[in-house]
């Protein structure tokens, strides 16, 4: 098992990833000067991390021959959500940086879903050798499936229309288990799948007329779980149950900037999915908000 906080810390400090497969298509001097950059800088950043996640998370457990563990019924496949969610933004994120050190779209591309998979694939191997986790099948399609989101969409229409974002809200679940769920807002924010809903959210304008900074959304999050699975659940009096939303979203690519740095924050900021209306279903009822996170 691997929890979400890992993929996204993870994710983050290696974002402009590892790039074996990366051959100079341009001859310019500047664009061969940011691809050594690219190189230099993601081999030392996903070293560093390795390190620093074998000591943070895998130093308190002892060593095991390798072996696979079945966590697909754990936490109502939230932590799954994040896997999806987490390599799809690492594509995109190492996409963008190739970009613009001079590949082509289409390389970048094809780099960008395979550095994000190797890159995710190896934290499963450090689980699989730890008596703590254990690799996980289910792990390793759910990072396959946010590749194949991001890339899939660029091969047929060249562009990104299904965003997945992430929103977050306190629960009353994390203080119950703090070393668990988190201790703390920045910890909550990774650990507490209480709180967390993942979106796809829909660029409409690209399907029909739309405003073009308004977006469809469809979400998916689940609540009562202090503990990974449904029996340790109800045993304990809690009532683990799925939620899901549709809603609006805002699209923040709709805003350009001459600004490359502002860009840039609009491109992160775009990640997650800002509070605004939605309707909830779950339990056989639904709820409505006006202002969801």
């Amino acid at each position: 098992m691997i929890r979400l906080n890992k993929v996204f810390i993870i994710s983050i400090l290696v974002s402009y990833g590892s790039t074996v497969f990366a051959q100079p298509d341009s001859l310019s001097l500047l664009y061969r000067k940011r691809q050594k950059t690219v190189i230099i800088a993601s081999s030392v950043a996903y070293s560093a991390s390795m390190v620093a996640l074998a000591s943070a998370w895998y130093s308190q457990y002892d060593s095991q021959p390798f072996r696979f563990f079945n966590d697909a019924h754990e936490w109502k496949q939230m932590d799954k959500a994040g896997h999806t969610f987490s390599a799809f933004q690492l594509t995109a994120i190492s996409s963008a940086t190739w970009q613009w050190s001079g590949l082509s779209k289409q390389k970048s591309d094809r780099i960008g879903a395979l550095t994000s998979f190797g890159i995710m694939s190896s934290i499963e191997i450090l689980d699989g050798f730890s008596a703590g986790y254990g690799a996980s099948v289910t792990d390793v399609i759910a990072n396959a499936a946010g590749n194949g989101l991001y890339w899939g969409q660029q091969a047929l229409w060249k562009e990104t229309r299904i965003y997945p974002k992430i929103s977050f809200h306190r629960t009353h679940y994390a203080p119950l288990r703090p070393h668990t769920l988190g201790n703390g807002l920045a910890e909550e924010i990774l650990k507490d799948y209480n709180g967390q809903t993942y979106w796809l959210s829909v660029d409409m304008d690209k399907f029909t007329r739309f405003p073009k900074w308004l977006n469809l959304a469809v979400g998916y999050g689940a609540e009562g779980m202090i503990y990974a699975h449904d029996i340790s659940n109800l045993n304990a009096g809690y009532n683990p149950h799925r939620k899901l939303f549709v809603g609006v979203d805002f699209d923040l690519t709709a805003f350009k900037s001459r600004n490359k740095t502002l860009n840039t924050l609009i491109f992160i900021a775009n990640m997650v999915r800002l509070p605004a209306p939605a309707l909830q279903f779950s339990q056989g009822r639904a709820k409505g908000h006006w202002f969801y996170f």
